[in-house]
């Protein structure tokens, strides 16, 4: 139990730090987008997420395969991008609908609704997305342990 707790609290610390930073990037970029000097999508809440949820799924997908996932990390990288980004899409419509609810269904329209909608979808978005990594993109190679080392009298093929 010890050891299973200190590989899942590793990963999850990982996990945390590159979330945190991804985070700083969607949110800054979110907010840079709809309330910096040009206002270039002022008008476009949903739009602007689109933007600055993609431009964070490029670096976090960086961080977790480098670092927070890096134990199990194998050649097959578009295949991994290709997941990563399918599981980034899905958590995003988890905050477009949020976002699109505050804004446009109950009519909190201001900085600071868009933001509080904003962070609430980036959460739930985050639980979905730290399951789903572990699922089904970073996974491991079959029949290995934490290493990819092969687990002595488990997930091994028998005869």
């Amino acid at each position: 139990m010890g050891r299973l707790w200190r590989a899942h609290s590793r990963e999850l610390g990982a996990f945390g730090v590159v979330g945190g930073l991804a985070f700083v990037v969607d949110v800054g970029l979110f907010n840079l987008l709809r309330f910096g000097g040009s206002g270039l999508l002022a008008d476009q809440p949903l739009t602007a997420k689109v933007v600055s949820a993609s431009v964070a799924t490029v670096f976090a997908w960086a961080g977790n395969r480098w670092w927070t996932f890096r134990h199990r990390n194998r050649p097959a990288a578009l295949r991994e991008l290709a997941m990563f980004v399918l599981m980034n899409a899905a958590a995003l419509l988890i905050g477009l609908a949020v976002l699109a609810t505050s804004h446009y269904v109950l009519g909190l329209r201001g900085p600071l609704a868009d933001n509080a909608a904003n962070l609430v979808g980036i959460g739930l978005g985050t639980a979905f997305r730290y399951v789903a990594y572990r699922l089904w993109v970073f996974r491991r190679p079959r029949g290995t342990g934490r290493a990819g080392q092969p687990h002595p009298g488990r997930d091994t093929v028998r005869a």
